[in-house]
Parts: structure tokens; sequence; C-alpha cells
């Protein structure tokens, strides 16, 4: 049983670094006030009759710290790039197109939208921690239940749970300071 407890010990782990991944990749989308290809993950462009990412069917690229470039790899696909980002109400942004690439302008964030932007942060991280507490919980029920079976001691429990509270404390860590990063990196004007 001690080896289920080790292989569960390290699901465990699994878990809570798939939930801190996400979080990285979440807190990737938030603007800044600066341009980064990353801003424009979660778009899908409908190209040649189907949903495609943006990344599929153009290059992104930040030559300045307040301007996007796409080039499409199929110039036909120019207006559907520039639609897409247009109608994303979350982006707010207003792309305009030369005949050959969309060039997105980024503009300089208020006190008030960097406000906004930080309760945002706030959320997913809150969102991150409730996922952390649920896989918390479900794992010391499997060892809960695997005591009252008889299949390990109250020692061996303890242990777990000690060995589990320590994977959360690592991770609570980690989120925090890449919170606080990327919060200091929306503040800085």
């Amino acid at each position: 049983m001690a080896m289920e407890l080790n292989q569960s010990v390290e699901q465990t782990k699994q878990k809570l670094s798939a939930a801190t991944e996400h979080f990285k990749h979440e807190i990737g989308k938030i603007r800044t006030g600066r341009a980064h290809p990353g801003m424009l993950d979660g778009i899908s462009v409908e190209v040649y009759g189907q949903q495609m990412p943006l990344k599929a069917v153009a290059s992104i690229t930040a030559p300045e710290a307040q301007l996007l470039q796409i080039t499409p790899f199929d110039a036909a696909n120019l207006q559907a790039i520039s639609d897409s980002i247009r109608k994303n109400p979350t982006l707010g942004l207003n792309p305009a197109d030369d005949g050959r690439v969309v060039r997105i302008s980024i503009p300089s964030l208020t006190t008030e939208t960097r406000q906004q932007m930080v309760k945002v942060l706030n959320s997913k991280e809150e969102e991150t921690f409730i996922t952390a507490r649920q896989i918390r919980h479900d794992i010391f029920h499997q060892v809960e239940q695997a005591e009252k079976s008889k299949k390990i001691g109250k020692d061996e429990r303890l242990r777990f749970e000690k060995q589990v509270d320590e994977l959360m404390t690592k991770q609570k860590t980690e989120v925090e300071t890449l919170r606080a990063n990327k919060e200091r990196e929306i503040l800085t004007v």
C-alpha cells in the first residue's frame, strides 16, 4: 500500500504542477500595456471553412513595445484575421491592415484599466488555489478511505497528508510569486 501512496503523491505533484502551468498560461494573456504575441493565444480564425488558431494561419511578432504585427501565411486570410481580432470583446483591440500585414497598436493602459487587470489576475490566482484545494481534498479522501479499510495505519495517513501539504505550500508560494511579478508588470507605467 505504501507503493500506491507514493504513486498518489507523485500524481498529486503532477496535478498541482499542471494547475500552476495553466495559471502561467492564463496570466500570459493578461494585458500589461506592452505588446506580446501571447495576447492573441485564444484567438481563432475562420479560414477555409473551419475554425483554426491564429498561430496556425499567421506569424505574430511584436516589433515595438506598443505594436503587434500579424503576417498571414496566405494573404487571402487577411480580412478574416482582422475581423476575428476586432470581434473579440475581451481584447478590445482595433486591428488595421495594409493589404499584406495586420498591425495592432496596443493602447497604453489607464490607471483604472490597470486596476481591472490586477483584479482579473487575482481571480485567476484564486481559481488556481481552488483547483489545488480540490486536488488536495480528493487525495485526502482517498487516503481516509484506505485507512478506514485498514489498508494503511494512522501514521502512514498522517505522513502522506504532511507530504501533500508540503507540495501544496510549495505550489502556493510559486503561484503567489508569479502573481506578484505579473502585478508589478501590470502596474509599471
